[in-house]
């Protein structure tokens, strides 16, 4: 398998592969007003675009291209592999270099999800963040979810840290994230288990829990704010050595509740 960047004298082939995947495989889940909307949506003026931009993939095998997708920022777009293709693990190999892509500058992968792929993007992590409809000819209405999975550093750490006894102070974080200035994490560490407890600002107890993986440490939180409501999550963490010896983590995470929507932070440790 391998993976090239498509160009504008890629047009044909990619609606091709575009049009035939969903005239074969979308009359099966979508009435006929939903299939032609989904044809008119991808077609060829707007397929262009993404190939001017630079930012469409053709996936081959034994010089045979069998599949597409492409990237908006994070958001992947235009996955199809021709159907009697599918099942052979081209679909996964074109998500995990596009994913692999937005990892780079990115903490998260948005898409919209279709129907026949749902069981993928399930199955590689993503968590439903909003759902939405479109009304197609004769009122037909469809309907499919906005989705985001938390993606890991695309470098690991080259050192590996001990967490036990340090103490953090959050720095910067997404807007649509708890943690303020005034948050501190009280570290503690058994072997590759790390666990702290959080509080400050708008948050008025904390936990975390988690492992140290590939230099880092991955994690799950729930705190309780000073709502009362309960929030729990995710998060991903790649230390960093400041040059006064402190640690700085710098932190992807996602909501598992609420919108589960996805965000980053920093923080960086203080004196005791």
């Amino acid at each position: 398998m391998n993976i090239q960047p498509a160009s504008s004298g890629d047009l044909r082939i990619v609606h091709g592969i575009v049009t035939h995947t969903i005239q074969a495989v979308y009359p099966r889940y979508y009435p006929g007003e939903v299939v032609e909307f989904f044809l008119n949506h991808h077609r060829e003026e707007n397929i262009l675009i993404d190939l001017q931009n630079g930012k469409t993939y053709l996936v081959t095998d034994n010089q045979k291209i069998v599949g597409t997708g492409s990237l908006d920022k994070n958001h992947i777009t235009r996955v199809f592999v021709l159907p009697e293709h599918q099942g052979k693990g081209y679909g996964t190999y074109l998500m995990d270099y596009l994913e692999g892509m937005i990892a780079k500058d990115y903490p998260a992968a948005i898409l919209d999800a279709s129907q026949p792929a749902m069981g993928l993007y399930l199955k590689r992590g993503y968590i439903t963040t909003e759902n939405l409809q479109i009304v197609a000819a004769h009122n037909r209405v469809l309907c499919y979810p906005a989705m985001q999975k938390l993606l890991p550093f695309a470098e690991a750490s080259p050192e590996e840290f001990s967490y036990d006894g340090r103490t953090f102070l959050a720095v910067e974080n997404s807007e649509n994230g708890e943690v303020s200035q005034k948050t501190i994490f009280r570290y503690h560490q058994n072997d590759d288990t790390v666990w702290a407890e959080y509080s400050g600002g708008e948050i008025s107890k904390g936990l975390l829990i988690g492992k140290v993986q590939n230099g880092g440490l991955s994690f799950t939180y729930q705190h309780i704010n000073h709502q009362g409501r309960l929030r729990m999550g995710k998060c991903l963490s790649r230390p960093q050595l400041l040059p006064d010896g402190r640690l700085r983590l710098n932190e992807r995470w996602q909501w598992l509740n609420g919108d589960c929507t996805a965000g980053s932070s920093i923080v960086e440790e203080i004196p005791d």
